[in-house]
């Protein structure tokens, strides 16, 4: 009784009848602001009818075929890259790590190839080497008989140093600076020391053309790398980077040679990328132990961890609080445990599913070097009273490096969304309204059609539900049917 006054209840109040349903679809086409539809309807004529007929039907076609080819171009993420350059009455200056090309003194040690090789395979965490076989057994025999022997305190105490006799004047835009206000740093090229390394506030510039002056004595004599290694340069390289990242030297060090003065015109460069899927950038990676993400960061980061796990230690050129690697773990652990993360790849840098995506900003220093023979006659016979040395001395020895800003301007360039969700519902929203007249409003009056008539075609599938054999009891269905046989055979 109870199902039989639900089925009533479906019957008499939500399910009209046939009559009823036609005149609601009739007045939906007639009322619907979806244009061309109450023309079909409305119209006596057959041929005007299927006129009108076709028109809405290829507008709809033309309809979909661009919102599709909308929402494909939505989904390929495209972007687009916009340049401003802006001017400033101040700029911030750069960091600027300088360094000799010559590493330690000659009078060091007896056997200088040793220690660079020893140096070779320590710095080989931040730059390619390949040691030769030739070599191997002579290191050996170091190794073995200097096991307490510690390339950083080596490299700290006979390495490049920077005091009065070695950086000769300074100047920082009209005011003199000092050895005091570099900061040490190791490198591949062992001690170097960086200019404005905490990006103090005071260290900006208001006028293009003047900057950072420095005059190095590179001190030949004391200072003798390995010709037999590849090491046969001399002069001072430097690298211009951000203040907050470390400096890389590796294919970005700038090198002026003894006798030259060098010139550097640099401006600066932002890049801004977007995140992934339209850029490679991840805006939610954090470094440890820099205040700023940087892939060279992220990268040495990446390689103390895995070397951290793998040897016990930590390589002094990487960041960290770990335990420092000694020389036979340097050798027998941390030379192969770089090799297999090159080989392997467990430290990849550049797309979004790399270890090291790219930053999402970026501070770049674009530079322009000129160089001219350092000192005229007359220069050079200033130096030489002033220095108490030879003007064959002052050739061979003295590097002056100018640094200063091309103009004061920065460049921004950023990677910016080709087409947002605004512009998408924008371009769906005028397709719609050039050939169907349609609109927000006209979406709602055909998703309340639809749903109108799905909701009829719930009810009347659950009306005939009691009719339709019982599927879920083979059994009962079985008897059923043996009794509707019996009577069909009595009749």
């Amino acid at each position: 009784g109870i199902l039989e006054k639900i089925r009533l209840c479906l019957i008499k109040r939500l399910l009209p009848d046939l009559e009823d349903r036609r005149k609601y679809h009739k007045q939906f086409a007639s009322s619907t602001s979806f244009h061309g539809v109450h023309n079909i309807v409305h119209t006596q004529s057959k041929a005007r009818r299927a006129l009108w007929l076709l028109i809405v039907v290829g507008c709809l076609a033309i309809v979909i075929w661009q919102i599709c080819s909308r929402f494909i171009y939505y989904f390929s993420w495209p972007t687009t890259t916009t340049v401003v350059v802006q001017y400033v009455e101040n700029i911030k200056f750069p960091a600027v790590t300088f360094c000799n090309m010559n590493r330690f003194q000659a009078h060091a040690v007896s056997n200088l190839k040793v220690i660079f090789l020893i140096w070779n395979i320590v710095s080989a965490i931040l730059q390619k080497f390949s040691m030769e076989e030739k070599y191997s057994q002579e290191l050996n025999y170091f190794l073995l008989g200097n096991q307490n022997f510690s390339i950083k305190d080596f490299t700290r105490k006979n390495g490049f140093y920077l005091n009065s006799s070695t950086l000769l004047e300074c100047d920082f835009f009209g005011m003199p600076c000092y050895p005091q206000d570099f900061e040490h740093v190791f490198t591949e090229y062992g001690n170097c020391f960086t200019f404005n390394h905490n990006d103090l506030s005071a260290r900006r510039v208001s006028l293009s053309g003047r900057g950072l002056h420095l005059l190095f004595d590179v001190q030949q004599d004391k200072f003798t790398d390995e010709p037999t290694l590849g090491y046969t340069d001399a002069g001072i390289t430097f690298v211009i980077h951000s203040p907050q990242e470390l400096p890389r030297f590796d294919g970005l060090g700038l090198l002026t040679p003894v006798g030259m003065h060098a010139q550097v015109a640099i401006r600066q460069l932002k890049s801004i990328i977007q995140e992934y899927p339209w850029g490679e950038c991840k805006p939610d990676i954090k470094l440890q132990y820099h205040k700023i993400y940087s892939t060279n960061g992220c990268l040495l980061e990446c390689k103390a961890r895995y070397i951290q796990d793998w040897c016990g230690c930590l390589p002094f050129l990487l960041p960290g609080n770990g335990t420092e690697c000694d020389l036979l773990k340097f050798y027998k652990c941390v030379y192969p445990a770089v090799y297999d993360i090159e080989i392997k790849g467990l430290c990849t840098v550049g797309t979004h599913n790399s270890t090291c995506p790219a930053p999402c900003e970026e501070t770049d220093y674009p530079t322009t070097v000129t160089y001219s023979n350092f000192g005229g006659e007359k220069a050079i016979k200033y130096f030489s009273t002033k220095l108490k040395k030879s003007p064959e001395y002052i050739r061979q020895n003295l590097v002056r490096i100018e640094i200063k800003y091309h103009d004061l301007s920065y460049k921004i360039t950023q990677q910016q969304k080709a087409l947002t969700i605004s512009d998408l519902l924008a371009d769906v929203g005028g397709q719609l309204g050039l050939f169907c007249g349609a609109s927000m409003i006209t979406i709602i009056e055909l998703l309340e059609y639809i749903f109108t008539n799905f909701c009829w075609m719930c009810i009347f599938l659950l009306l005939k539900a009691p009719e339709m054999p019982q599927w879920n009891n083979p059994s009962q269905n079985q008897s059923t049917h043996k009794e509707k046989k019996r009577g069909i055979q009595e009749c």
